[in-house]
């Protein structure tokens, strides 16, 4: 241990004391040994350090910081560099807040296209994911602090994400669900990782051995912290065998004392405290180092002028018929809808962050060279019908040569702990469409949103330009590419599939109640639409430009492909040439192909360049489930690079040698996953896959509520009082919806309804203990007096220990 010395001299209070935090925000302290507290924030697209105290919980405003684009938007430049750089400007951003460790980026994957925190996700693919957030992490983390890359792991869904079992098949989690995490340890060195919530094949994720042991200490030689998500710790005892550093945020030194009691009885060793105690130390230490050089405050606006450089290499373009775009000089355009005027940026919930600089699109035409002859919004932000908001759109496009119309998801559709209910835009603005196509065909969407959307109104647009969450410069960055002066270079990170229906998760998202199984295996996103011969709106890699590029020239040696690359329009641009693998043997079920390699080329109009993207460990690799490692087949393998997993411009093939591990599969018991049609598995085909019996998904509603069943589980309590409150949040979520107070709906949703009875205690920060907790189950569980009493007793124990306890320096307590 590198600390040995240090640790020797701690009491056993004061190493237990470090392994939860301080308050909400900080960790623990320990004076006498020159321990400081360190700060942890939000941040996986900006510094969200909260401006009040950080012993204050809850989503509040926080202390000024550049909004970059969301990690979905940044996904779609495909450009590893340019993610680095935004991570090298929130490194220096969190170092003048004095932040240690920024709490992203994000890289679970986008399994379906509801999830509500898709937006702070990469993509449906883990090599794109973990390259992109490889490049975030090793940026922030050259300032010295750390950065934090999270939802360690299969956390697909926010809807009763701190209880949902995810029940997934050895393969399909090492291949998908972990591979970007994979790349994250090893390529952007982590030094801090985030559990999930939720429990994987039965356990959770913070205390699961084989995820936590197996994988992440032991294959990836994972050195680094680990942090529970807040609230996320169930069992803190089993959490710290399975290598769970710090529990966040402050369960008042409750926790310290299981661990300590833990001790005394055998049931952990201190020398596994001690190695917890010594790599939490070397977190501590070297983020500190970053506050003792010379600092000034980081340059606003030269932060602002890379923001926009990211928006400008994310926006996509979609359709662009006849060419309407770039606009023609002179082109008078009419601006309609509600996001023109006031943006959509960023996501809602934990990762919102207070803009330094906020650009709008009504004060930026000047400067475009655009000709705007005027603005109405057209539709209500939220949905609420408007007849005279159309009529007025109608009447001003009816005057321009070019409709801009803004439309997209508003900020409370797609939230954090809520998924949404539906892919469509609102009803509303698709009927100001249909008006304005009658009045004037030449329209070009602009799309704002964070996650897949259906587009059964793309006919009637000639344009389409999807800025998702491009940050606060976005506004600026669109009108840019309008204008011609940005040639578009984004690509898709995601599918767009024509419809919800086509999704291969469709009938298994989300879990409702115990468990969610993943029955489609390997075969998400393009995996699955490629493989089962799928039709959709937009494939993934998809994006237009205001140029055409050709490829020849192939040629494949042991060490990578090479081909040549030539812009054969009149405009420079960018160009994202994609690496696929196809085996062509079927002795192992697999997608038709998979990405195993990207870049990012600009080229001059005429000009060719060569390029080379190489073969890495994980081009031909899959996991074997007899072997239990990476393996890899031998077989002929298609060389496959496109445009897009669906515009397919240059093939080869090339025989690999392979490592000679026995087939892993019985084919004939699993005939949906060889055929790639994984949309309706059957359960006993799926329990081929995984190797077991699956849990039983649905509550068992004739036991007593216990610490992981979640308050909406109150419907059917036997107390009439926790039935009462059910009804209560019910109630108020309807109201507040009712009313137009969306967002606190969504936050009753969030904080109340699907959280389990533990997080009461886990996310108070102390005010609730658990046997205080004993005594909220036993008013839910139907002995109201019984458990009010006991309550009470508690709570006055409670105080009574508190004010017992001395304060040592700060951060370690003593009884006096």
């Amino acid at each position: 241990m590198k600390y040995k010395d240090l640790i020797e001299k701690m009491t056993l209070e004061e190493k237990a004391s470090l392994m939860s935090g301080k308050d909400f925000w900080t960790t623990q302290n320990i004076d006498r040994l020159g321990i400081s507290s360190m700060f942890l924030a939000d941040g996986p697209h900006g510094i969200r350090k909260q401006a009040v105290a950080s012993d204050k919980v809850g989503l509040n405003e926080g202390i000024p910081a550049t909004c970059f684009p969301t990690a979905a938007t940044v996904a779609n430049s495909w450009n590893v560099e340019l993610g680095e750089k935004i991570g090298e400007y929130l490194g220096e951003e969190a170092v003048a807040q004095k932040v240690n460790v920024l709490l992203g980026p994000g890289v679970n994957m986008k399994r379906n296209p509801l999830c509500g925190r898709n937006f702070e996700y990469f993509s449906e693919d883990p090599y794109l994911a973990g390259k992109m957030a490889a490049g975030y992490i090793r940026g922030v983390q050259s300032h010295g602090i750390s950065a934090c890359v999270k939802h360690f792991a299969v956390n697909n869904q926010e809807e009763r994400r701190m209880a949902i079992d995810t029940i997934v098949d050895e393969r399909t989690l090492r291949e998908i669900y972990l591979t970007a995490f994979e790349i994250a340890v090893k390529e952007g060195k982590t030094k801090t990782v985030m559990t999930s919530y939720n429990k994987l094949n039965g356990t959770y994720t913070n205390e699961n051995m084989h995820l936590m042991q197996d994988i992440l200490r032991g294959e990836w030689d994972y050195g680094g912290v680990v942090v529970t998500d807040w609230g996320g710790s169930n069992d803190r005892v089993a959490g710290l065998l399975a290598g769970n550093e710090l529990e966040m945020p402050t369960t008042a030194g409750e926790t310290d004392q299981e661990i300590i009691q833990a001790i005394h009885n055998g049931k952990i060793k201190e020398e596994v405290l001690d190695e917890s105690v010594d790599r939490l130390l070397e977190l501590i230490f070297t983020t500190e180092e970053a506050y003792k050089k010379l600092h000034v405050e980081f340059d606003v606006e030269r932060h602002h002028r890379v923001a926009q450089k990211a928006a400008e290499e994310s926006i996509v373009l979609l359709k662009n018929e006849g060419n309407i775009l770039p606009l023609k000089f002179g082109k008078k355009v009419a601006v309609i809808g509600d996001f023109a005027k006031d943006a959509r940026y960023q996501g809602a919930g934990s990762s919102i962050v207070n803009p330094t600089i906020l650009d709008h699109t009504l004060n930026c035409f000047e400067e475009s060279g655009i000709i705007s002859i005027g603005f109405e919004s057209g539709f209500e932000r939220y949905g609420k019908k408007n007849i005279e908001k159309i009529n007025n759109a109608c009447t001003l496009a009816e005057k321009a040569d070019v409709v801009l119309l803004y439309i997209g998801l508003d900020e409370v559709t797609e939230a954090e702990g809520l998924d949404r209910q539906s892919m469509r835009i609102p009803e509303n603005q698709i009927e100001l469409l249909d008006a304005l196509y009658k009045v004037n065909p030449n329209i070009v969407a602009i799309l704002s949103c964070g996650s897949a959307v259906e587009m059964p109104w793309l006919d009637k647009v000639k344009g389409l330009l999807h800025g998702y969450l491009g940050g606060q410069a976005g506004a600026r960055s669109i009108l840019r590419v309008l204008s011609g002066d940005v040639n578009p270079s984004g690509k898709l990170a995601e599918t767009y599939p024509l419809q919800y229906v086509d999704t291969p998760s469709l009938l298994h998202f989300s879990g409702k109640e115990v468990s969610v199984e993943y029955r489609e295996g390997i075969f998400i996103g393009y995996r699955y639409y490629d493989t089962a011969n799928i039709g959709v709106q937009f494939p993934f890699g998809f994006g237009l430009s205001y140029t055409t590029f050709e490829y020849s020239d192939i040629e494949v040696s042991k060490y990578g492909v090479t081909f040549k690359l030539t812009n054969a329009g009149r405009v420079a641009g960018m160009e994202i040439p994609q690496l696929y693998i196809g085996c062509k043997s079927n002795e192992i079920f697999r997608p038709n192909k998979e990405l195993k390699g990207f870049t990012k080329i600009f080229i001059n109009a005429g000009e060719t360049k060569t390029v080379m993207i190489p073969f890495d460990e994980k081009t031909f690799r899959y996991f074997n489930v007899k072997t239990n490692k990476w393996e890899i087949e031998a077989a002929e393998y298609d060389i496959i690079i496109g445009a897009s997993s669906a515009d397919i411009r240059l093939t080869a093939t090339m025989f690999v040698e392979g490592t000679g591990a026995p087939i892993p599969y019985d084919k004939h018991k699993l005939p949906s996953y060889y055929s790639g049609r994984v949309n309706d598995v059957g359960l006993e085909e799926f329990e081929s896959l995984i190797g077991y019996k699956v849990p039983v998904p649905t509550w068992d509603r004739t036991q007593p509520l216990g610490y992981n069943d979640t308050i909406a589980q109150c419907q059917y309590a036997k107390g009439g009082f926790a039935r009462l409150a059910y009804h209560a949040i019910v109630f108020a979520h309807r109201f507040f919806r009712k009313i137009g107070k969306r967002d606190t709906a969504n936050l009753i949703m969030m904080s109340f309804y699907h959280m389990p009875f533990r997080g009461i205690a886990r996310m108070t920060g102390g005010v609730v203990n658990m046997p205080m907790l004993d005594g909220i189950l036993m008013i839910a569980n139907g002995h109201f007096f019984k458990g009010l009493i006991h309550v009470l007793k508690e709570r006055r124990k409670m105080l009574r220990n508190h004010n017992s306890v001395k304060p040592i320096g700060i951060g370690s307590r003593k009884k006096i």
